[in-house]
């Protein structure tokens, strides 16, 4: 898989040219193996607030979803544009109602 490792060390690299953070190989590859492993997938980046730092919230087709902190909006939108798949600002956008559908069902599951 040496494209992969090609695209994640560009965004990496990408990242640190655009602040002095860079995104862990974990979570770098955490992101990438919800993507490959999963349908439909679409990123929503969130922008920092007062109290959160900037993230990146994938939600599959079913509103399985996982939040990773990035260092900036750019490597957010630059990792959803190098898997190809579709990036939002959540800010804008808000969050599709299949994640909140996905929370409930995991809510009423009894326990295992």
């Amino acid at each position: 898989m040496g494209w992969l490792k090609r695209g994640a060390e560009r965004l990496r690299r990408g990242a640190r040219s655009a602040r002095a953070g860079s995104v862990d190989d974990a979570v770098t590859r955490h992101l990438t193996e919800f993507v490959q492993n999963r349908r439909g997938v679409e990123a929503f980046v969130e922008p920092q607030t007062s109290v959160t730092q900037t993230s990146l919230l994938l939600v599959a087709y079913d509103g399985e979803w996982t939040r990773r902190t990035i260092p900036t909006p750019q490597w957010g939108h630059a990792f959803a544009e190098h898997l190809e798949i579709p990036g939002y600002d959540a800010a804008v956008v808000g969050y599709p109602q299949r994640m909140r559908d996905y929370n409930t069902r995991m809510k009423k599951r009894p326990p295992a």
